[in-house]
């Protein structure tokens, strides 16, 4: 590109500001990693930088997950001016079972658009000292859920979200490109994802091997599709800890909404950065 990516001018701001605003209306946390000496902008972010230069990839990612604070983590590279957060949302859900979720697109991986668990920095430490610097290499290792091109279709029909910048051509397309989405309103009004946290305690726990799980919703969601979405992403809590249909509680637990009351009409909206307590409706403390 002949400059920093980073500090392209985008939609008159830093494009390093541009993503991580866009990122901001559905990630409560975000990391970025940089280089040692990279000058950036103010950011509302977490700020690492890599402790060893021109490892790739798999550098970065390893970076970003050793200082992430949540367990899933959605990883994207700062030359992607297009992300798609309906995308993000769907590749987010799709992670209960595995341990990396990475969309197939033009017949190869890509890795800097991709759902990894934070736990994976270890292996990602090994390889960085073995010299291997391709993320595919950590696929062949994980639970690695492959998301093909017709799944992905509904979600982003023109798979812009992996359209990147690696010229001043492709600057300059995608500066039009964004004037036109504009024009078209595609741009004026971008979806606005709710994320909660659901901490999970005594069975829950037990069952899912998991403390904490991110979810993100609709605008405007309710505690009822808190439990559907949890109960999509682990299925061994239906019956146990969710009831049948997936939109309540099961006889014997209950919610509690930020530590501060416990709520029984799963109507109730939930905002962003609430957190949800799943336990025992007899547990003390």
């Amino acid at each position: 590109m002949g400059q920093p990516k980073a500090l392209l001018l985008f939609d008159g701001e830093p494009l390093i500001v541009h993503l991580v605003r866009r990122l901001g209306q559905s990630f409560r946390d975000t990391v970025v990693v940089a280089a040692a000496e990279q000058e950036l902008p103010a950011l509302p972010s977490k700020i690492v930088r890599d402790d060893v230069a021109h490892q790739g990839p798999v550098g970065g990612i390893y970076y970003g997950l050793n200082a992430a604070s949540h367990e899933i983590c959605f990883v994207t590279s700062c030359d992607a001016p297009f992300l798609n957060l309906r995308l993000i949302a769907y590749l987010m859900s799709q992670i209960a079972d595995y341990d990396v979720v990475v969309p197939f697109m033009e017949n190869r991986f890509q890795p800097l658009h991709a759902v990894y668990r934070k736990q994976l920095a270890t292996l990602l430490k090994t390889q960085l000292e073995r010299g291997e610097l391709r993320p595919i290499f950590l696929y062949d290792k994980v639970r690695t859920r492959k998301i093909g091109e017709a799944e992905m279709q509904p979600y982003d029909p023109e798979g812009q979200s992996f359209a990147n910048m690696n010229t001043p051509e492709d600057y300059q397309a995608a500066h039009a490109r964004w004037r036109e989405r504009q024009r078209d309103g595609i741009e004026a009004a971008p979806p606005h994802p709710t994320t909660v946290t659901v901490e999970l305690f005594g069975v829950a726990q037990l069952v899912t091997k998991t403390k904490e799980v991110s979810l993100m919703l609709a605008s405007g969601a309710t505690l009822a599709q808190v439990f559907q979405q949890l109960a999509e992403l682990h299925p061994v809590l239906r019956g146990r800890v969710i009831d049948a249909d997936g939109s309540g509680l099961a006889s014997g637990y209950a919610c509690n909404l930020n530590g501060l009351a416990f709520v029984k009409d799963f109507r109730t909206q939930v905002q962003p950065g609430d957190k949800i307590f799943l336990l025992s409706a007899d547990a003390g403390g």
